[in-house]
């Protein structure tokens, strides 16, 4: 069993893959050209958004993104406590100083009340994540964006297709930002990642800033962040796929929800309502988070932890200050959640196993 398995999604796509690959070697694509293009215009399509701007990987998009709505020295920028260290790390990395805030209770998600309570006049924008493929509170944080003149970096990392009431997330904020890391919902072979955006004036710059602030005249300072030709024509082919393995994913996380239902001492992940969680992880948590780990792992059933505490507690934020009363549900979170596998190729048999074995535990 894989906690990941890329080897059946290849089998499923191989013949167009291989010809995508063999055609990208044939044209000496290897750098932009017109798969990237494609990917371009067929990413903005399927989002329904006005632009695409691709790059080197999502953690470069979040980067570019800051830098295309100016975050620079002497601002600060709000963020959730429990995510990957790509969407602290970039704020930093633009002279910005972090703030983080805790998380809701339960969906992991930034909460729109504590992200309130960490303004203050340096406060110049937000970036939510959509962890594990759930979306956040928009309604609530929105509100707050508005009503103190901050801009919205959406993270979509883990949520590709994922909606809101209704709407795409990555078309709620100013700009958002994709991985496309082999493990992602939507996953080349290697890293890739992009940028959506409705607005003109934040495509153009990451645009130019994304490729060495233009070509021919360098009109600005930039970076070299590209989506290379091979990994477009993978994604272009897997793009298609998409939709329906998020649907396959979906149904195997109603099959753990139908069979982990009622256990004592378990408790399964929450769907937002009015959303369409598209479960990137399916993250349960529990007090016995490390003995039933064990257990698992001595039936050769492999599990994660995303991530092992919250983000203001790594050492490279002890400059912070910050204790666990600072981000009470952010804390406690990380030290009961435990991912099960879960991909669109996964068996009902192999789900089985998984969840004789949760209950066996449980008693």
């Amino acid at each position: 069993m894989q906690f990941v398995d890329l080897n059946a999604q290849h089998a499923e796509v191989q013949p167009e893959l291989d010809a995508a690959i063999a055609r990208v070697i044939r044209e000496s694509a290897f750098i932009r050209g017109p798969d990237v293009d494609a990917f371009e215009a067929g990413f903005a399509s399927l989002m329904g958004i006005r632009h695409c701007v691709s790059c080197a990987n999502g953690t470069d998009a979040l980067y570019i993104a800051l830098r295309s709505l100016g975050a620079g020295p002497g601002d600060e920028v709000v963020t959730t406590a429990h995510s990957w260290i790509s969407t602290s790390e970039t704020i930093t990395q633009t002279g910005a100083r972090v703030v983080f805030a805790d998380t809701e209770d339960g969906y992991f998600t930034l909460d729109p009340a504590d992200l309130e309570r960490k303004i203050t006049a340096k406060t110049k924008g937000v970036i939510v994540v959509h962890l594990y493929g759930q979306a956040a509170d928009m309604d609530g944080i929105r509100d707050v964006c508005r009503r103190h003149d901050l801009w919205l970096i959406e993270d979509c990392a883990q949520a590709h297709l994922a909606t809101y009431k209704g709407e795409t997330i990555g078309t709620m904020g100013d700009i958002a930002t994709f991985s496309f890391y082999p493990g992602k919902n939507l996953g080349a072979m290697g890293d890739a990642g992009c940028l959506a955006t409705n607005r003109d004036d934040l495509a153009e710059f990451a645009t130019l800033f994304a490729r060495h602030g233009g070509k021919g005249d360098h009109k600005i300072e930039g970076i070299c962040s590209r989506m290379d030709g091979l990994q477009a024509a993978v994604l272009n082919v897997k793009m298609s796929r998409l939709p329906d393995w998020n649907t396959a994913r979906r149904a195997a996380a109603a099959r753990y929800h139908q069979h982990l239902a009622g256990l004592d001492g378990l408790t399964l992940p929450p769907e937002r309502p009015e959303t369409r969680h598209v479960y990137h992880l399916y993250v349960i948590r529990t007090d016995q988070r490390d003995r039933l780990r064990t257990h698992l792992q001595s039936q050769a059933i492999p599990t994660g932890v995303h991530y092992d505490r919250a983000l203001p507690f790594y050492s490279a934020y002890d400059y912070l200050g910050h204790q666990p009363a600072d981000f009470p549900n952010a804390h406690a979170q990380a030290d009961t959640i435990l991912s099960l596998p879960l991909h669109p190729h996964l068996t009902e048999d192999e789900q089985a196993t998984v969840c004789d074995a949760i209950r066996a535990f449980f008693g």
